[in-house]
């Protein structure tokens, strides 16, 4: 079913173009709110033309849609939209577990996070060029973690530098690959992290109490190995799993976190 078009501001061609990519979906609203970091209500927003959407929202939808975002996001660059506010709409999604694959925590977008920490990193070197301790400085700026605590839920450890004094707290490996519980006491945040033998698509999750985030990546993805960071005070309590090949391995909860089991 296409919706009529009223081709009366810039950006309707984009409301019209993620209209028809929901319609692919065959998702209502609230199955686009369960698969991705905007709500309901959002997403009512976005295909209305009530307010402009986010990059990462145009790539989720066609990712859901499983179509090239390319020309998508080329409307998206013509409607001339705003960038997005520096902290994502629904940073704390809260779901209760129900376990992998049974109960599907939400999936998120990867790339904005990416694109936000290399923009973040050149941004860095770029205002401290032409000093004569411009290298030091720009190296000493990328490791300081870019978001702390609560901050940083839902962001991916590596391109918010929380990798960079992460602690492994406890693994479990089977033939496939490995599962890590990772925590980073700099930026108050566990997640897990897997390690496979061969490429396979994977959906690494990672859980607290009621608190759920997973992120989904294809076999043709080899750097993708994280789930998103939950801000916790310690990584007691807190559960890593990695589902591979329809198998899956969790490891964490009641472990004792060891000093020095560092990565």
């Amino acid at each position: 079913m296409r919706h009529p078009q009223a081709a009366t501001t810039p950006d309707e061609p984009l409301v019209a173009g993620l209209r028809e990519l929901k319609d692919r979906t065959g998702l209502s609203l609230a199955a686009l709110a369960a698969r991705t970091p905007y709500s309901k209500s959002a997403w009512h927003r976005y295909l209305s033309g009530g307010a402009p959407p986010p990059r990462s929202a145009v790539e989720a939808l066609c990712r859901l849609a499983g179509t090239d975002p390319d020309p998508v996001l080329a409307l998206w660059e013509a409607a001339d939209v705003p960038p997005p506010p520096a902290a994502p709409e629904h940073p704390a999604r809260r779901r209760r577990w129900a376990g992998i694959p049974s109960g599907r925590a939400p999936w998120l977008p990867l790339s904005a996070l990416a694109l936000f920490g290399a923009a973040t990193a050149v941004t860095a070197a770029v205002t401290l060029s032409g000093r004569p301790d411009s290298a030091p400085a720009a190296q000493h700026l990328a490791a300081v973690p870019r978001c702390h605590g609560r901050s940083c839920q839902g962001a991916l450890p590596d391109a918010s530098a929380c990798a960079r004094d992460a602690r492994t707290t406890s693994t479990v490996t089977g033939p496939a690959y490995t599962v890590l519980l990772r925590y980073s006491p700099a930026c108050g945040t566990a997640w897990s992290q897997v390690r496979l033998r061969s490429a396979k698509a994977r959906e690494v999750s990672v859980r607290a109490g009621q608190d759920v985030l997973s992120a989904r990546y294809p076999a043709n993805d080899p750097a993708g190995n994280s789930s998103p960071m939950l801000s916790v005070s310690s990584p007691r309590g807190v559960e890593a799993c990695a589902e591979v090949g329809g198998e899956l391995a969790c490891t964490g909860l009641d472990a004792e976190p060891e000093a020095d089991a560092q990565d």
